[in-house]
Formats: C-alpha cells, sequence, structure tokens
C-alpha cells in the first residue's frame, strides 16, 4: 500500500470518526429544541388585541398556555410582576412586551407591546418555541396605495367573493394621515376603500365580505365623525398594527364599532370572527 493510500485512508477514518461523533450531539440539540412548549404565536397575538379592552381579567379562548409561556419569559428578565403572569395579556402585560422590544432596539409601532415572530422567537430561545407564525410580509402598493403582502392578499380574497375589485382611499404605514383616522393607518394592516357609486345595501355587503376573509370592517358614516361615507378596515392579528389598530381589533372580537364611543357593532354579523390564516384553513 503507497504512503498516499495510507494518508487518505487515515483521514477518511478521522471523518467518520467526527461524523460519530457530531451526529449524536446535533441528535441531542434537536431532542432537546423539540421538548420545549410551543407558543402559538395566532392565539398570542389574539390575546394580546382583544385581553387589554376586556373591563376584567378573562381570558382568550385558546390563548392561555401560549400567553403564559411568553409572562413567564417576559417575568424571567424582570419586566413584568408576578401576579400577572396569569394567561390574560392585558395591559400590563403589553408594557412588558413593549419594554422587552425597546430592550432590543425597537422603536415605534415596533415597540407597540404586538409580538413580532422575531422578538418572539428570541424572547422564546431556551424556553420555549414559536408554532403558528404570523407576519406581514413585505410593503407593496396595491390599487396605489402603499400595504403589505398580508393584506393585500386579504383584500384580493375579498374582491373575489364580490365579484369586483374595490378602490382604496387610504392605505396603511401612514403616519399622520388623514387626521380622523387618530393612528389607525400609522402602521399595517389598515385600509379606507372607497364606497363612490355602491348602495347602503352593496356598502354592507363589501363589508360583510371583507369581514369573512379576517378583517374588521364597518361602514363609516358622516355622522359619526369628521369623514364622508367610506369602509373601514384592519386585517385582524397583523403584527404591524399601530396602537390605535390593536385596540379597533379587540373592540371588533368584543362586539363593539370601534370608535372611541365604543357603541355596540353597528356592522353586518359574521360568525365566527376569523383571522385570515383561519380562513385560509377554512
Amino acid at each position: 500500500m503507497t504512503v498516499r493510500k495510507i494518508v487518505q485512508g487515515a483521514l477518511a477514518a478521522v471523518a467518520i470518526m467526527g461524523f460519530a461523533v457530531a451526529a449524536p450531539a446535533q441528535a441531542a440539540q434537536d431532542t432537546a429544541t423539540a421538548a420545549l412548549p410551543a407558543a402559538n404565536m395566532e392565539a398570542v397575538l389574539k390575546a394580546a388585541q382583544i385581553d387589554p379592552r376586556r373591563a376584567d381579567s378573562a381570558l382568550t379562548p385558546g390563548s392561555k398556555d401560549s400567553v403564559l409561556l411568553v409572562e413567564e419569559a417576559l417575568a424571567a428578565k424582570g419586566l413584568l410582576a408576578s401576579q400577572y403572569v396569569d394567561g390574560h395579556f392585558g395591559t400590563s402585560t403589553i408594557s412588558a412586551y413593549s419594554a422587552y422590544q425597546k430592550s432590543l432596539g425597537y422603536t415605534g409601532i415596533d415597540a407597540s407591546g404586538l409580538p413580532g415572530k422575531t422578538s418572539l422567537e428570541k424572547l422564546g430561545s431556551g424556553r420555549f418555541t414559536v408554532s403558528n407564525v404570523v407576519t406581514a410580509g413585505s410593503r407593496v402598493t396595491y390599487h396605489g396605495k402603499l400595504m403589505n403582502t398580508r393584506t393585500k392578499a386579504m383584500l384580493v380574497a375579498a374582491e373575489g367573493l364580490l365579484g369586483r375589485q374595490l378602490g382604496i382611499t387610504q392605505g396603511s404605514y401612514n403616519p399622520g394621515g388623514v387626521g380622523g383616522s387618530a393612528g389607525t393607518h400609522d402602521g399595517g394592516g389598515a385600509l379606507d376603500i372607497s364606497v363612490e357609486g355602491m348602495s347602503s345595501e352593496t356598502r354592507t355587503n363589501v363589508a360583510r365580505n371583507l369581514r369573512k376573509v379576517g378583517f374588521a370592517a364597518w361602514v363609516r358614516t358622516p355622522a359619526q365623525g369628521d369623514w364622508g361615507y367610506h369602509i373601514h378596515a384592519i386585517a385582524l392579528s397583523d403584527p404591524d398594527q399601530s396602537g390605535g389598530a390593536q385596540h379597533q381589533s379587540g373592540d371588533y372580537y368584543l362586539g363593539f364599532n370601534g370608535l372611541a364611543n365604543r357603541a355596540p357593532d353597528d356592522g353586518p354579523a359574521v360568525t365566527p370572527k376569523l383571522t385570515w390564516e383561519e380562513y385560509q384553513r377554512g
């Protein structure tokens, strides 16, 4: 046997030994990760919208276990007092999560207290994994207005149900835009839709179909504020929502009209109230 073949054989043996050592280590790491509990991001987002708008400390159905994982992690970082580790994603948890986002260097709507994928995964490092991830996607222009790809997909689906395209008078990511919007369009998931030429029945039908695909949608009238007739829509569970949009989403779930007076919902009844992800799953 030549010296070259001897060397090649030795190198191959070393490589095999290295693989034999690395494989169990990787398997152990995979097992450790699999053993961690999972925080359902869809459930966490839903609770983070609804719970701060409740008059009590009731829990959002299906969200308790995932919210507890988040609250326990926040408490471990000294950001949330132990009495608020209760599965209710109320104002104290929102404030604690916002403080955590700011500790990561986030500002503005990125530090609103509404969990996003990246911050949630970082918070869960070594404690929990994240399932049912929700992302807003990239920013795009559709019908001449700015929105994210998740909102666009929702709008396209609603247009498909209606068999018509809709005109957009105000899109998303529009800080300081229309004064009457009170900041709801500062972040993602917010749209104002033109009702020009629509009958009262058609307006209601448009709002109904927007609700079917995951929007909180209302027909706004001049009697309600300093604006003309239009449809206001907020994409439920959009992780880029402004604070105002978060509140409107929570109010929609709780049966209110999304306005400051918190009057009963005056929009078309749609049951159940689905997010875009839930609608896609049928």
